[in-house]
């Protein structure tokens, strides 16, 4: 974990506040795209609002990470998203060129609703298939970041379940 870790992790937090509160069935998750110390984009889960399964708030990010940087590539950039990405935004995070991500509440913070495979971790994958290419930090600010979601013993309803 770097210095700076925590300040952006904390950011990360309080944009997800900002824009989708504190109740869990807002989905308030944030990322932050930083690149020598700078952000370069921000976003939040917009996946219900925009009626779009791949607007989460790590690809609503680099999207408009890539727009703001002029290059769909931001080579050396850290990404940070307040809940450990899926599948599907660690992918894009290697083809935008991310070196870093850094993530808050991890899998087992969380209800299992929140990951696409329930006994898979994408991340064990990646670090082993990019493990020189790709830095995964995780646990950074975890518990205050867990408080914005679903915890592993809450009822959930089924039709609130996206992964179900």
């Amino acid at each position: 974990m770097q210095r700076d870790d925590i300040e952006w992790m904390s950011t990360a937090r309080d944009h997800a506040i900002a824009e989708k509160g504190t109740d869990p069935a807002n989905t308030p998750i944030a990322a932050i795209l930083v690149l020598d110390g700078e952000e370069i984009a921000r976003g939040v889960n917009h996946t219900a609002e925009c009626c779009d399964a791949t607007a989460h708030a790590e690809i609503v990010t680099l999207r408009a990470g890539g727009a703001a940087f002029g290059d769909m590539r931001i080579e050396g950039a850290t990404l940070y998203s307040t809940l450990q990405p899926c599948g599907m935004c660690t992918f894009a995070s290697i083809w935008a060129g991310v070196s870093r991500i850094v993530y808050g509440a991890g899998r087992d913070d969380v209800h299992e609703m929140y990951f696409e495979d329930r006994h898979l971790s994408t991340l064990d994958f990646i670090a082993d298939a990019y493990k020189d290419d790709l830095e995964l930090v995780g646990g950074v600010l975890a518990e205050a970041c867990a408080d914005l979601y679903f915890r592993p013993g809450d009822d959930v309803p089924e039709e609130m379940q996206a992964n179900d």
